[in-house]
C-alpha cells in the first residue's frame, strides 16, 4: 500500500511538474465578436491573434507561451462584467479590451479586484482612466483630446453656419459629441439643435425633419458606425445634404456599406493611419496574406498585446500589479504604432488625431484611407 501511495505521489508531483514546464499564460481579448459592432469586435480579436502568434514564436515570455480566451461583450455593459467574471474565474492575466467605453469602464472594477491589467485599445472615455486606478490603460488617445480637434475644426471651417450635435446617449458617443460641443462653442460657434438618440434605432425620420427645420449646415455624430450610416442615408433620402462629421466610432469599411453613396465628403477624426507606420510593413502584410484589412484598431489591438508581453518580459511576472508598474514608468515601449509611453493614468502622452474625409476612389470605394486634411 504505502508502495503505491509513494507511486501516487511520485506521479502527482510528475504531472506538477510538468503543468509547470508547460504552463501558458492567459490573455483575454474582449468585444463585441457578435452584434452590430462585431466589426469592431473582430478588430481587436484579430489584431491579438496575430500578435500572440508571433510573441509565441519568439520564444514567448520568460519560457512560457500566451494561449488566448474570448469574451464576447457585445457592446452590453452587464455582458462586459460577465466576460470580466469569467475572465477572472478562469485565470486570465491580461486583458485586451473592451471596446466601448460604457463595457470597459464597469469590466475594469472587475479586473482591478481579480489583478488584471487591462489595455483598451479603443476605449476613449476619459473616465476610463480618471479613476485612480492601478490596472486600466489604452492605445488610444482620449475624447477630450478627439473633442478638442473637431470642435476648433468646426469652429474654424464652419463659422457663422449651422451646427447640429447628436450623440447616441454612451459614455463614448455622448462623451465625444459634449467634449467637441465644449471646445467649439469656447471659439464662438453654437450649436443650433443637440440631441440623443437611441443606440439601435432604425428610423431617424423625426430627427431628420428637425434638422432640416433648423437649415443645419453640418450634423456631428457621437457614436458608432451603424447609427451614422443610418443617420446619412436617411438625410440623403429626406434631400438633405449637409455633411456629417463624427470621431474614431466609425472606421470601419461597414460604415460606408450602411450610410451608401451619401457617406462620400464624410468628416472624421481618427489617428494617423496606423496602417502607414513603418514599424507595421511587416504585421500588416501578415494580415493582408490571411485576407484581412487590419484597419482602425486592429493594429491598436496587437500593440497592446506587445506592450503586456513586453511589460512581463521586463517585470520577469505575470503578476498585474508589478507588470502595470513597468507599464507606468515612463519608458517607451516598441510597437506596430511606433513607440508608445504611459503616463501615471495609463492615458498614452503621444494623443495625436487628424480630421479625414471620406472619398470615392479610383476604384468607385468611398475610404478614408490617405485622405487627410489639412487642420
Amino acid at each position: 500500500m504505502k508502495k503505491l501511495l509513494l507511486t501516487g505521489v511520485a506521479l502527482g508531483l510528475g504531472l506538477a511538474f510538468s503543468g509547470a514546464a508547460n504552463a501558458q499564460i492567459k490573455i483575454g481579448v474582449a468585444g463585441p465578436v457578435t452584434g452590430p459592432n462585431a466589426a469592431f469586435g473582430a478588430q481587436l480579436k484579430n489584431g491579438v491573434e496575430q500578435a500572440v502568434e508571433d510573441i509565441n514564436a519568439a520564444g514567448g515570455i520568460n519560457g512560457q507561451k500566451l494561449q488566448i480566451v474570448v469574451g464576447d461583450d457585445v457592446s452590453d455593459p452587464k455582458q462586459g462584467v460577465s466576460v470580466a467574471n469569467k475572465f477572472a474565474a478562469e485565470g486570465v492575466k491580461f486583458v485586451v479590451g473592451h471596446f466601448n467605453s460604457g463595457v470597459s469602464i464597469p469590466a475594469s472594477q472587475v479586473y482591478e479586484e481579480a489583478g488584471i491589467v487591462q489595455v483598451s485599445p479603443a476605449s476613449t472615455n476619459p473616465q476610463f482612466t480618471e479613476r485612480g486606478m492601478w490596472n486600466t490603460f489604452r492605445t488610444c488617445g482620449r475624447d477630450d483630446q478627439q473633442g478638442l480637434v473637431a470642435g476648433s475644426y468646426l469652429a474654424d471651417k464652419f463659422k457663422g453656419k449651422k451646427v447640429a450635435v447628436i450623440h447616441d446617449k454612451t459614455p463614448y458617443g455622448k462623451g465625444l459629441a459634449d467634449e467637441t460641443q465644449k471646445t467649439m462653442n469656447s471659439k464662438g460657434l453654437k450649436e443650433v439643435v443637440y440631441e440623443g438618440v437611441n443606440p439601435g434605432e432604425k428610423d431617424y425620420s423625426a430627427l431628420v425633419s428637425k434638422l432640416k427645420q433648423a437649415g443645419v449646415d453640418v450634423v456631428y455624430f457621437g457614436g458608432l458606425h451603424t447609427e451614422a450610416g443610418l443617420i446619412i442615408r436617411q438625410m440623403r433620402d429626406q434631400g438633405l445634404a449637409a455633411p456629417l462629421m463624427s470621431g474614431d466610432g466609425i472606421v470601419s469599411a461597414e460604415f460606408t456599406s450602411i450610410a451608401g453613396p451619401g457617406a462620400e465628403g464624410t468628416l472624421m477624426t481618427f489617428s494617423p493611419d496606423p496602417r502607414k507606420n513603418p514599424n507595421a510593413k511587416d504585421v500588416v502584410a501578415k494580415f493582408k496574406a490571411k485576407n484581412f484589412e487590419p484597419e482602425a484598431y486592429t493594429l491598436y489591438s496587437y500593440a497592446a498585446t506587445q506592450i503586456l508581453a513586453e511589460a512581463a518580459k521586463q517585470a520577469n511576472s505575470t503578476d498585474g500589479k508589478k507588470v502595470a508598474d513597468v507599464m507606468k514608468a515612463g519608458k517607451p515601449f516598441k510597437t506596430v504604432i511606433g513607440d508608445i509611453t504611459f503616463d501615471k493614468k495609463g492615458d498614452i502622452t503621444r494623443p495625436d488625431y487628424v480630421m479625414y474625409v471620406w472619398k470615392k476612389g479610383a476604384d468607385g470605394k468611398i475610404d478614408y484611407s490617405g485622405n487627410e486634411l489639412a487642420m
